[in-house]
């Protein structure tokens, strides 16, 4: 009921609709915020919120999609791992529709591999112990949300001996994307709405850095209309005073150290590495790769498997919309050969992705 009633009170018309008049009244400059999380792009289409903005205030879709920015060699590891004879695949279902250079998981679903889709990285550990005549691969993507239950997932299958469970790692760390953003010159944004269920890991001194760095608007947000509403408005204040700063405005579970119990599992499974964005290339130091002594859940150590690099599907501008350079619409390919049902990039895969969200709120 308490959890209810804190819902309630964060999707409140009237307190959004003062607000919205706030933001009106004070908004004169021609501004551009980029919300860092596929949660809040979706949030955002959901409850119309570009609909109600001044049109001199633009939203723009970062790279905070985890099956976006997955890179083109990591999907085709993805695949490779599937076509291997008594492996069993398991992912997420946003997944298994993404394009690989020449298939998809969905694809080699349908030539008879054993692929299945779970919710939960322990469901593939529990798929690990029914079949112990055959290996499962859990195909790994994420940021920092969903990193420490992967850790605690590879320590469970250490501590009850369980040999025939591994994983391919292609999760990230979200601050050096922003940092890596920020240096191209094309980019043209006036602040950030930082990742609300990111931050609750990691804890808002994450982001720090970019603040400090770029001397840019920030404002960590909650996921509700009123949280996306009073962000928007305290940017947007920001901006018209030229006083950038630095904000938590999602207090009631972001503080600044994060979950310290978390983390500490986290690092205790994995170390930074450098990864390969969509559209970002290579970030230093932005991905995560399982520890030498956990090397024994490490997919791609345990099958000796490497893939060529490959180019992103043809016409395919998702790596652009990833950097905020692009929107969903000045794809050719957008709405005619790219639709939820026969998607060609990942941002139209996902349900956290920039094209989805267009396509599902009719934009």
């Amino acid at each position: 009921m308490y959890e209810q009633h804190i819902t309630k009170q964060y999707r409140n018309k009237d307190i959004s609709q003062k607000l919205i008049n706030k933001i009106k009244n004070i908004s004169t400059k021609k501004i551009s915020l980029m919300e860092v999380c596929g949660t809040h792009t979706m949030s955002i289409f959901r409850h119309g919120i570009r609909s109600v903005l001044p049109e001199n205030i633009t939203l723009l879709s970062g790279p905070g999609c985890p099956v976006c920015v997955t890179s083109q060699k990591d999907i085709d590891i993805f695949i490779k791992l599937s076509t291997l004879k008594n492996v069993i695949i398991t992912t997420f279902g946003d997944l298994i529709k993404v394009l690989g250079s020449s298939s998809s998981l969905e694809k080699e679903k349908a030539k008879g591999k054993d692929i299945r889709i779970v919710y939960s990285v322990f469901d593939a550990l529990e798929i690990a112990e029914n079949n112990k005549h055959k290996q499962v691969v859990f195909c790994s993507v994420g940021f920092e949300t969903t990193t420490p239950t992967i850790a605690c997932c590879i320590l469970m299958a250490q501590k009850r001996k369980i040999s025939n469970f591994s994983i391919h790692s292609s999760n990230k760390i979200t601050p050096p994307a922003l940092l890596a953003l920020m240096k191209i010159k094309k980019i043209n944004v006036n602040g950030f709405i930082l990742p609300g269920h990111v931050s609750v890991i990691t804890g808002a001194n994450a982001f720090k850095p970019v603040f400090e760095k770029y001397n840019i608007s920030c404002v960590i947000a909650g996921f509700e209309p009123v949280d996306i509403l009073e962000s928007i408005l305290m940017l947007v204040q920001q901006n018209e005073l030229k006083t950038p700063l630095f904000k938590n405005a999602y207090k009631r579970v972001v503080d600044f150290n994060g979950n310290l119990k978390a983390k500490k599992i986290m690092n205790q499974v994995f170390e930074r590495t450098h990864a390969n964005w969509r559209g970002l290339g290579v970030i230093h130091k932005s991905g995560m790769n399982l520890k030498k002594e956990f090397n024994e859940f490490n997919a791609l150590t345990r099958f000796q498997i490497s893939v060529l690099e490959k180019k992103e599907p043809k016409q395919c501008i998702c790596g652009e919309i990833l950097m905020g350079l692009k929107t969903p619409k000045d794809c050719i390919l957008y709405k005619k050969k790219c639709t939820p049902f026969d998607p060609v990039g990942p941002c139209m895969v996902s349900t956290e992705g920039a094209c989805a969200a267009f396509y599902k709120y009719n934009n």
